[in-house]
């Protein structure tokens, strides 16, 4: 099946999809900070560069977006087009989340991962809520947390759990 768009037009649009200050960590940037935690962002020094560190409490949070990290909710679906390119690329984008997980934990970093459906999409939760869970984690000793479900998408109709 043929693209709907020209070749122009396609790269303008993935050339707008970014890695960093999406909506969804700046509504928790902007959340976090006003409950009084202060973190670095993007810290390079970091396995998978996380979105926020907060280096007093050896902690680190993740906003994921459910396509980009193959996450099985109602936001995810598979591309109709190119779908070896993206099966590729989405079961590649969840083995590098594993493994830098991984890596963080064993250099004894908490880890969070916070789901883009919590806050959108008719899943949402009240973002007060999903602040309250982050704020709870990083008041805490646990060694990792998922706001949403950990569910990752594995290949086309089966999902499975890390």
């Amino acid at each position: 099946m043929a693209d709907v768009v020209s070749p122009e037009v396609r790269s303008r649009m993935m050339a707008g999809i970014r890695a960093c200050n999406t909506k969804p960590e700046l509504l928790l940037r902007k959340g976090l900070h006003a409950l009084g935690w202060r973190y670095r962002l993007h810290g390079r020094a970091l396995p998978g560069k996380p979105d926020m560190v907060f280096a007093g409490r050896r902690a680190v949070l993740f906003a994921n977006g459910c396509f980009w990290h193959g996450h099985d909710c109602h936001l995810f679906q598979w591309p109709k087009t190119r779908s070896d390119f993206w099966h590729e690329k989405i079961a590649g984008n969840i083995a590098r989340d594993l493994r830098v997980r991984e890596q963080l934990i064993a250099k004894g970093w908490r880890v969070a991962d916070v789901w883009e459906c919590q806050l959108k999409g008719r899943a949402r939760r009240p973002l007060d809520q999903v602040l309250a869970d982050c704020d709870a984690f990083l008041r805490s000793d646990q060694r990792m947390l998922s706001v949403g479900a950990d569910r990752r998408i594995l290949d086309a109709g089966r999902a499975a759990r890390d």
